[in-house]
């Protein structure tokens, strides 16, 4: 894999599209409660450079697939979580509970987070475990703040 990794981007596409869709669809449903200014810029740092990350290779901060059969590794788990992601998107719809909350933040870290380490790309775990950690925190307190 060169500088850019098309698996990384079709992976990208297919979590970002029910995203975008729900955004479009629900413009006034959208609650923020949680207003912790610091998490939600850590946050945003983090979810931008595991994007940027996981769709461009930067030269000397990743190594590549490491070991033997990585890429089916990354393909298959990665293929399997988007899988996964896409089932709670349709399940939790229009619910706002903490199933769909600890659902739909939990799997794409997880996604980045796997994706750094089978890549052995430093930053990208880097900014995986500054996103996983605050979108996740945010995520809960949306829902429980709404409750």
């Amino acid at each position: 894999m060169g500088w850019f990794n098309y698996f990384g981007l079709a992976i990208m596409a297919i979590i970002m599209a029910p995203n975008i869709v729900y955004a479009l669809k629900h413009k006034d449903n959208v609650a923020e409660n949680y207003n912790n200014k610091a998490a939600v810029i850590a946050e945003q740092i983090g979810r931008y450079g595991c994007f940027a990350l996981m769709i461009f290779n930067i030269p000397y901060t990743y190594f590549n697939f490491w070991f033997d059969y990585a890429m089916t590794v990354y393909l298959s788990v990665n293929g399997a979580l988007c899988l996964a992601y896409l089932i709670f998107w349709i399940v939790c719809w229009n619910k706002n509970d903490l199933l769909k909350a600890i659902s739909l933040s939990v799997i794409p870290s997880c996604i980045f987070l796997f994706s750094g380490i089978v890549l052995a790309n430093i930053p990208l775990i880097a900014f995986a475990v500054v996103f996983a950690v605050c979108h996740i925190l945010i995520s809960c307190k949306n829902v429980s703040d709404s409750n």
